[in-house]
This record gives structure tokens, C-alpha cells and sequence, in this order.
């Protein structure tokens, strides 16, 4: 479990405009570990969680994209039925707000991660780290920072 800079980029509803930007972050070699398109009825929103959040803000601003910046909470889950509601519910029970959530798809027996925007971050992983909200094996929803995994 960790917390990340999600990105929402704002996009007009035309075709093309989704293949532009992840053009964009392709050319830059940004890897995406997770992402979801919403639209409306004037624009869709692409929030994505990139591997590095500094070359993503560059890129962006670079070719003049707005966009807005997001603490998010990440959760790593075994790929199986209830795993996420089990998240879900540990929070509920705590009286933490979820405003939005998806998770990634994962490998068949694998792993997958939920990214989750809370009210209160801090008091989310406390809740999720304190209930062992899998089952009581707390070990399955801790993830190691990026810079933990390079050293």
C-alpha cells in the first residue's frame, strides 16, 4: 500500500485527442500503471497513475495539456472475488469516504491494484494496515515505493 500522484487530464470529446496524449507519454517512455477514462457530455477525464510523476508533469506541461495533480491512495490485491470489498468495506466501516476508485487488471492468479481517492489518507492506511483488510495477512496490501524496489 502507498500513496501516488494521480494525474487528471481534461479532454475535449473528439476523436483522436486519447491517442495524442498517450502518444505523448509513449514518446517519453512513461509507464502507466493504471488508468480510467470518464467522459461527460463537453469533455472526458483521463486519470492515470504513472510510474514517475515528475517526467508525466513535465511531458504535459510541455505540450500545454491541463492538468490537475492528486494524492491517491494504491492497494495491492490478490486477483480474486472479494478482494477489493473487503478494501471497501474496512473503509466504510471506518466512516472514510471513498469520492472514486478503479483498479487495474491483473494477471489470472495474479496481482491487481486499486487506486482508491479517500477523504483522508492517512487514516485510510492506518485502517487498512491496523484490520489486515484481507483476511489478516497485512503483507498482501503493503507495497514497496518504487524506491525501495531500485536499491
Amino acid at each position: 500500500m502507498e500513496t501516488v500522484k494521480q494525474f487528471s487530464i481534461f479532454m475535449i470529446n473528439k476523436p483522436g485527442i486519447l491517442s495524442h496524449i498517450l502518444d505523448e507519454f509513449a514518446k517519453a517512455k512513461i509507464n502507466i500503471n493504471a488508468l480510467t477514462v470518464m467522459d461527460s457530455v463537453e469533455h472526458g477525464v483521463l486519470r492515470i497513475v504513472p510510474e514517475s510523476a515528475d517526467k508525466m508533469r513535465a511531458v504535459l506541461t510541455k505540450v500545454n495539456i491541463q492538468f490537475n495533480e492528486t494524492e491517491v491512495l494504491c492497494v495491492t490485491l490478490p486477483n480474486k472475488s472479494g478482494a477489493f470489498a473487503s478494501v471497501t468495506d474496512k473503509l466504510a466501516k471506518a466512516h472514510i469516504n471513498i469520492a472514486y476508485a478503479y483498479v487495474t487488471s491483473g494477471a489470472k492468479g495474479g496481482k491487481t491494484t486499486a487506486v482508491l481517492k479517500v477523504a483522508d489518507v492517512k487514516k485510510a492506511m492506518k485502517v487498512l494496515k491496523g484490520a489486515g483488510a484481507l483476511g489478516g495477512d497485512a503483507r498482501l496490501l503493503e507495497r514497496r515505493s518504487i524506491s525501495a524496489r531500485k536499491g
